[in-house]
């Protein structure tokens, strides 16, 4: 185990470089590290965060900050981490930014936690010996976690089995797709029989929160939740999105309740007529505030949400457009592609392209 990191950052050639040295305690140095939750020697807990290219920088950092201030607000070692990359010396995030990793994931070694960071396309990665190298370190005793799309990558790796995960809201209808035979919700983080998994973002900080909690108890994760501005913490149950009456500014409960319906049922459409029905208003009354609400039909609303979670699936997944189409409703490929050309100016083919 290497010692903990000292973050500095260079910018060269217009390319910033978030430089993590592991020799973060230096018996030279006039600074006390131990006072900002860096440890020298054993932890309590060795925690390995492996970091494929494309990672996204916030769920990390929201993930490793917070084992920092347990330590700091314990005055103990609760908690070492290590940065684990493919076979380079760095890994990019996908805000371009490159971090020093500590050791390959072909390294080897022992974690009591190891957090996997997912890239930005993860059904995009298929690189078999990864897999097998976080099968290796689970077999070495490693709870196994993840953070945003990483799920992706432990259900790749057959690392999931019959627990319970979650995965960032945007990964959710593809990674459904890929593996229905696992059970994956929209919370914002799942923590099930030794698995921890959250949907990214900020999310992180709470699922860590709970870790630490589990870990050392609630004094503790309360003091870190305060560090952080964290004072309000969320539940894992809590939503991953913003309610839609938020997001649209819609507040006629009709209109929100046909939304909501709508954005759960795409493989079955919904007619108007039982959409009216169970918002409990009438089909005409439905048309009308549609047409106020959102300037257009509530079938060709509907048909443009369905559009878009296609657009989703085939940017997500390797279905083909049959597949997709039948996934979001449209009995005819055909069609399917013709209003999709009709709303985003390209085919479904080409949306695969578009980056």
């Amino acid at each position: 185990m290497t010692s903990n990191p000292i973050y500095f950052i260079l910018v060269f050639n217009n390319t910033f470089i978030l430089h993590i040295h592991d020799s973060m305690v230096q018996t030279d140095s006039n600074i006390d590290h131990h006072r900002y939750g860096v440890m020298d020697g054993e932890a309590e807990q060795r925690i390995g965060f492996f970091l494929p290219d494309t990672f996204a920088m916030l769920p990390f950092i929201s993930a490793l900050e917070p084992l920092r201030a347990a330590n700091r607000f314990s005055g103990c070692a609760l908690y070492q981490w290590t940065l684990i990359g493919t076979d380079s010396a760095h890994a990019l995030a996908n805000n371009a930014m490159k971090l020093a990793v500590d050791q390959s994931i072909h390294d080897g070694g022992r974690f009591d936690r190891l957090i996997v960071c997912g890239p930005h396309e993860p059904h995009q990665f298929n690189d078999a010996r990864v897999f097998r190298a976080l099968r290796q370190f689970v077999a070495r005793g490693a709870l196994i976690g993840s953070l945003d799309s990483g799920s992706y990558m432990l259900a790749q790796a057959e690392l999931i089995k019959r627990r319970r995960c979650t995965i960032h809201w945007e990964n959710l209808p593809g990674f459904r797709e890929a593996f229905p035979q696992i059970t994956v919700s929209s919370e914002l983080y799942e923590m099930d029989q030794g698995l921890f998994t959250c949907a990214g973002g900020t999310a992180a900080l709470d699922m860590m929160l709970a870790v630490i909690r589990e870990d050392h108890g609630h004094a503790l994760a309360t003091q870190v939740a305060d560090l952080f501005i964290a004072t309000d913490s969320r539940e894992a149950t809590d939503p991953q999105r913003r309610s839609i009456v938020v997001r649209s500014g819609i507040h006629h409960p009709g209109v929100v309740s046909c939304i909501e319906l709508m954005e759960s049922n795409l493989e079955q459409p919904i007619s108007t007529v039982d959409l009216a029905a169970m918002a409990e208003i009438s089909p005409r009354q439905l048309e009308r505030l549609f047409r106020t609400y959102l300037h257009t039909t509530p079938t060709l609303y509907y048909q443009q949400v369905r559009l878009r979670a296609g657009h989703d699936l085939l940017r997500q997944t390797t279905l083909s457009v049959l597949e997709v189409a039948a996934a979001v409703g449209f009995s005819s490929a055909d069609y399917f592609s013709r209003r999709f050309r009709v709303l985003f100016g390209y085919s479904p083919t080409e949306a695969r392209k578009v980056r």
